[in-house]
Formats: C-alpha cells, structure tokens, sequence
C-alpha cells in the first residue's frame, strides 16, 4: 500500500470498516467550577465543555425579556495540533461556535429562563478530525450535566467520501485527502437535522447514502452519551 492510499480491500487506512466509529470516551461532571461539564473523545479527537448559567446577561442589552440567551465559544488549545496559530479568536472558529449554537438550540427549554445567558464553552485538546462534531457531543452532555432543561440531547457525527467510497466518522488523513466531510448534529426524538454542513460535491444518490450514515453514526454516539449520564448519576445515588 502506497502512502496514499487511505482504503485497501474494504478496510480504511486505521483499521475500521465503512460503516464504523472510532472508539468513544464520554463523561460528565469533569469541571469542578463549571454548573455542568463533559469530555468527549472520538478516536484521537478529544473535547471538554463547561456550561455557566442562567446567569445575568451583561452587557444587559443583549438580554431577551421572553427567554434565554445560549452563547457558544469553542476553540482548540494550542497544542491540539502540530499546526500553531495565534492565539484568540479566528474565522473558523467564530464559525464553528456559530453552527454550535444552532444545533443546540432547538433542543433547550430558552423560554424557562428569560433575562438571563447559557453560556458554553467548547475546548478541543486534542484534533484529528471532525472536531466540532466532538465539541457538540460535549456541549450538550454539559448542558444536560447543568440540569438545564432540555427535549433532547443533540448527537453529532460526520460522514462523507474518501477514494469513492461514502464513510462513517471522517478522521486523520480522511479529512485531508478525502473527497467530501459532511458533519451533521441530530435530535433524536424528533429525527431532525439541527446542523449540516458540506464541504466537498456529491449528487443526489450519494447526498442520501452519506446522510443516512451520519444519522446513523449520530444514533450510536446518542446511545453513549445517555449512558454516560446515567452512570454519573447512578454513581451519586449509589453513594
């Protein structure tokens, strides 16, 4: 196999079949100082999030006299990858805070808290792919960690294309060399798409086969972060 070649015989250039996630760590309740927190790692990609609120909104004429605010800020420490950057906020990541707090909102009770901030806070410590898919898996297991109210968790994962073939869960080499990375976040109950995102071309059939297995990954990921939940709190009561 040629350095190049991330898929040989069926079997991607880490070991994983088309239709497979990387190995999954989640947790909650990891940030002493945070209302709620949560780390999430997907293979090498690696997130912590911390939510802070309801609180007071300052400055306070961005407050919402019906509802709640949700601020996202996510960003990757410096030493996530081998790549430096300045530090502060750049383009990429005031975008991906962005798309954060969209996905997230459709499944947060706003209206419970009027007058007042969520705030979210994503740090990647360590990047190999699909990060903001790990950033939105953390977030919304701190959110829930908060006790803030909620319909659902939402449930990220990527798909796409690399050397023709549609894959699950893009990684490594994948997103540098594949074809197509197509990140989405999903809310279960209602089998909504609360984010999707498309950085590469494909036609109609391949839309839909690449769709079908992000929300497939996503309904895997869904199943551990509710069980990531209820071993914190199985852990609390057992004490």
């Amino acid at each position: 196999m040629n350095e190049t070649q991330l898929i040989k015989n069926g079997i991607r250039i880490d070991g994983r079949k088309f239709d497979e996630l990387r190995p999954i760590e989640a947790k909650v309740g990891v940030l002493k100082r945070a209302n709620g927190s949560a780390f999430f790692k997907i293979g090498n990609t690696a997130a912590i999030a911390g939510v802070i609120g309801p609180r007071k909104v300052y400055p306070k004429h961005k407050e919402q006299s019906d509802r709640a605010i949700i601020r996202t800020d996510y960003k990757m420490a410096p030493f996530s990858t081998t790549d430096r950057s300045r530090p502060g906020p750049n383009r990429r990541s005031t975008e991906i805070s962005l798309v954060t707090r969209k996905a997230l909102t459709p499944v947060i009770f706003l209206e419970e808290f009027p007058k007042t901030s969520i705030d979210v806070f994503i740090e990647i410590i360590q990047a190999d792919a699909s990060t903001r898919c790990a950033g939105i898996n953390a977030a919304a297991l701190a959110l829930a960690d908060a006790g803030i109210p909620m319909r659902d968790l939402v449930a990220s994962c990527s798909a796409g294309i690399v050397e023709g073939h549609i894959i699950m869960d893009i990684a490594g080499k994948e997103d540098t060399a594949g074809e197509l990375d197509f990140p989405i976040a999903y809310y279960p109950k209602k089998k909504e798409i609360t984010l999707l995102q498309m950085d590469g071309i494909a036609d109609k059939d391949q839309f839909k086969k690449i769709l079908h297995l992000a929300v497939k990954g996503s309904e895997k990921i869904y199943e551990i972060q509710k069980k990531a939940l209820r071993e914190k709190y199985e852990g609390e009561l057992a004490e």
